[in-house]
C-alpha cells in the first residue's frame, strides 16, 4: 500500500511542477518490464493510463506497479523513422518500412502494394479533414505518426492478431487498435476470391484495377472503415479510451466507407448513401421496436452483440447520415461535446440519453418519427 501511495504522489506531482518522462516498473505475468511515457490519467486507487512515445496506451493496475520514477526530459513522440525502426523489432522478419506524409507503413508485401496502401490512406486522410473542415469542425494534426501494419498473407496476419482477437482474427479483414493506435491488415490482392485467373498484381495500376472491382468493394471498405477510426482518434474528433458512444464512432466510420478508387482526387463519394447499409436498415424496420433509437443511444450492447450487430450498424449509419444532413449544426455541437470527454470515465445510460436530448430535443418519439420519414425518402 505504501508503494502505491509513493507512486501516486510521484505521478500526480505538485501544483505548477512540470514533470518529464515517467518510468513505471511493472510486474506482469510475462515478467517485469518498464513502461515509459506521459501519464494521462491517475485513478484514485493508484491505477494509471500511460502513453508511450510510440502512441501506445498502457492501462496499468495498481498491484502491477513495482516502482515509479521520472526524469527531466520532456515527453516527445517518436519521429517516423524512429518509430519505424522500433516497430521492425516487434514484427516478424522480412518487414520493410514505407513512409508517407502522415503514415508509417510496415509491410512484408511488395513495395507496390505498400505504396498503394499509402496512397489510399493519404487520400482518406485528406478527404476526412476536408469534409469536417467544410462542416466547420476544427481538427488537430495527429501528434503521432499514423501506423499501418500490412501482412503479405492472411495466415500470418491472423497469427499476429490472435493476441488481440483470438480465433476470430481469421474472420476479420483489418482492424484499428485503440491500445496500440495502429491499423493492421493484409494484402487483399492475395485473396483468391478477389482474383480472376491470370490476374497480375505487380504494379499500382494493376492493384488498383483488381481492388476497384465490385467483388472487392466490401473488403476495401473495411480497410477504409478501420482507417477512419484511426484518423478520428488522432485528430481530436474523438479521444481514445473515452466513453464515445459506439453508434457515433461506428456511424462515422461507416459514413466514410465508400472509396472512389477510380478518382485520383480521392473521396468524391463521402456522404453517399450506402446501398448495403440502407438495405439492411430497411430489412430491420418490420421488427424494429418503438424504443430502438433509445436502446442504440443509451448503451453499446446492440452493436457489440453479434446477433444484433448488423442491424445496429445499419441504424448507426442511418442515424449519422440523417443528423449530418438534417441537423448538421446540432450534430457538430454534439460531436464537440463528446470530443471533450476524458479517458476511462464511463457514462451510465441515463447520462447518454440526457446528452442526446440536450443536443437534439427531449421528445425522442417525435425525433424518431422524423428520422424514419427521412430514411423512407432516401434513394
Amino acid at each position: 500500500m505504501r508503494r502505491i501511495l509513493v507512486c501516486l504522489l510521484l505521478l500526480v506531482g505538485l501544483p505548477g511542477l512540470v514533470r518529464g518522462v515517467e518510468h513505471i516498473t511493472l510486474d506482469r505475468d510475462e515478467g517485469p518490464r518498464v513502461a515509459s511515457g506521459r501519464v494521462l490519467v491517475t485513478a484514485q486507487d493508484g491505477g494509471v493510463l500511460l502513453q508511450s512515445a510510440d502512441g501506445v496506451l498502457w492501462r496499468i493496475e495498481p498491484d502491477e506497479i513495482v516502482k515509479c520514477s521520472a526524469d527531466d526530459a520532456p515527453f516527445e513522440p517518436l519521429e517516423p523513422d524512429e518509430l519505424g525502426r522500433q516497430l521492425l523489432e516487434e514484427l516478424p522478419d522480412g518487414f520493410n518500412i514505407h513512409t508517407t506524409r502522415h503514415y508509417v507503413i510496415l509491410h512484408d508485401t511488395s513495395r507496390a502494394y505498400a505504396q498503394w496502401c499509402g496512397a489510399l490512406l493519404e487520400r482518406l486522410f485528406m478527404g476526412f479533414y476536408n469534409y469536417w473542415s467544410r462542416k466547420g469542425m476544427k481538427l488537430d494534426e495527429p501528434e503521432f505518426p499514423l501506423v499501418a501494419v500490412v501482412f503479405a498473407s492472411r495466415e500470418a496476419y491472423a497469427k499476429y492478431s490472435e493476441a488481440e482477437f483470438g480465433t476470430l482474427a481469421d474472420a476479420i479483414i483489418g482492424y484499428y487498435s485503440l491500445r496500440s493506435n495502429r491499423v493492421t491488415m493484409y494484402d487483399l490482392t492475395g485473396v483468391e476470391s478477389l482474383r480472376n485467373a491470370g490476374n497480375r498484381r505487380g504494379s499500382a495500376a494493376q492493384i488498383n484495377r483488381m481492388l476497384a472491382r465490385p467483388e472487392a468493394a466490401m473488403a476495401v471498405a473495411t480497410i477504409i472503415h478501420e482507417a477512419t477510426h484511426q484518423i478520428a482518434f488522432n485528430s481530436g474528433l474523438q479521444t481514445r479510451y473515452a466513453d464515445i458512444p459506439l453508434w457515433v464512432s461506428e456511424g462515422i466510420a461507416v459514413f466514410f466507407e465508400t472509396p472512389d478508387l477510380q478518382s485520383a482526387r480521392g473521396w468524391r463519394t463521402i456522404g453517399a448513401i450506402s446501398p448495403n447499409r440502407l438495405g439492411q436498415f430497411r430489412r430491420y424496420l418490420p421488427k424494429r421496436g418503438s424504443t430502438s433509437i433509445e436502446s442504440l443511444i443509451s448503451d453499446d450492447k446492440r452493436i457489440r452483440d453479434t446477433r444484433t450487430a448488423l442491424d445496429a450498424y445499419a441504424e448507426a449509419w442511418a442515424l449519422s447520415y440523417y443528423l449530418l444532413n438534417r441537423h448538421p449544426r446540432k450534430y457538430l455541437a454534439y460531436l464537440r461535446m463528446l470530443s471533450e470527454k476524458k479517458p476511462l470515465l464511463w457514462d451510465d445510460p441515463q447520462t447518454r440519453l440526457a446528452e442526446f436530448k440536450a443536443a437534439f430535443g427531449d421528445d425522442l418519439r417525435e425525433f424518431d418519427a422524423d428520422f424514419l420519414r427521412y430514411v423512407e425518402k432516401m434513394r
